[in-house]
């Protein structure tokens, strides 16, 4: 028997409500297991072709640091979507503007370039790109894709 018209057309409202709900939480992105890290870089390169359409370590919004050279451990530093973050507070333009789930966007037109919002990253998450326009994650979670060792991972969190 044929399924009624009715039903795929109720069966497509529900799958974009469940769509819609999923795109409303709040994610952020972890790091999960910092010993696992290689320094294999393979987050950075995806983080930056995929944010900024460039191939190059210096567009990440993830760094990977070694902590005394390659025989010691790797410190994997990104935004941890502090609850009263102090970039949003020192941006004198409000280029970056926290919004009421958490989140930080990032509002290009605003921005001047001062560098006052990577100076006050209290872990150095945040850089300026050749631009000077801030490099900071958005905790999209591509990156997680590429880490071979699972280091990162994107979790929901209450908004």
């Amino acid at each position: 028997m044929p399924e009624s018209p009715n039903i795929n057309i109720e069966l497509g409202k529900i799958e974009s409500h469940v769509i819609e709900e999923k795109l409303k939480k709040k994610r952020r992105l972890k790091v999960a297991h910092p010993e696992r890290c290689i320094g294999c870089l393979g987050c950075m390169f995806a983080c930056s072709r995929i944010r900024r359409g460039s191939v190059s370590l210096q567009d990440s919004a993830i760094k990977i640091l070694t902590r005394g050279g390659i025989e010691s451990d790797f410190m994997v530093v990104v935004c941890r979507g502090c609850q009263d973050p102090p970039c949003v507070r020192a941006c004198p333009k409000a280029a970056l503007e926290q919004k009421p789930d958490g989140s930080i966007v990032f509002h290009e037109d605003l921005c001047n370039g001062c560098g006052k919002c990577e100076e006050s990253c209290l872990i150095g998450a945040i850089s300026l790109g050749k631009d000077r326009t801030p490099i900071k994650c958005i905790h999209c979670g591509a990156c997680v894709a590429f880490c071979p060792h699972e280091v990162l991972k994107l979790e929901e969190v209450p908004a």
